[in-house]
């Protein structure tokens, strides 16, 4: 079962939406075109981009904890696009773990 990106852009977190972009854009003609390197570093500057959402989220928090903004609506997008970029993560990550274990399970 292949991810295909491309279905990503009927949903409508704009995390998602940045995430589907860059890869869409990095994507070759077929995966057998593509090696292993560039797809470690598309995952990897998916990581960052997840971990970017996370520390914005919580510098929103810690900003409305300390009382340095009254702004409920940038804490709540903040929270919104971190929530969903670490669940296309986990998503993304178990799909690579499930490949895995059926490549392991194979019989020569």
């Amino acid at each position: 079962m292949a991810l295909d990106i491309t279905e990503l852009y009927n949903v409508s977190s704009g995390a998602i939406k940045d995430v589907a972009k860059t890869a869409a854009t990095n994507k070759p003609e077929s995966y057998a075109d593509q090696g292993f390197d560039n797809l470690l570093h598309t995952a990897i500057d998916n990581l960052v981009t997840t971990n970017d959402y996370l520390s914005d989220a919580e510098n929103e928090k810690i900003k409305w904890a300390l009382g340095e903004t009254e702004n409920t609506h940038d804490l709540s997008i903040a929270l919104q696009k971190a929530s969903t970029a670490l669940q296309y993560t986990v998503a993304i990550r178990d799909k690579l773990l499930d490949a895995y274990k059926e490549l392991i399970n194979m019989q020569i």
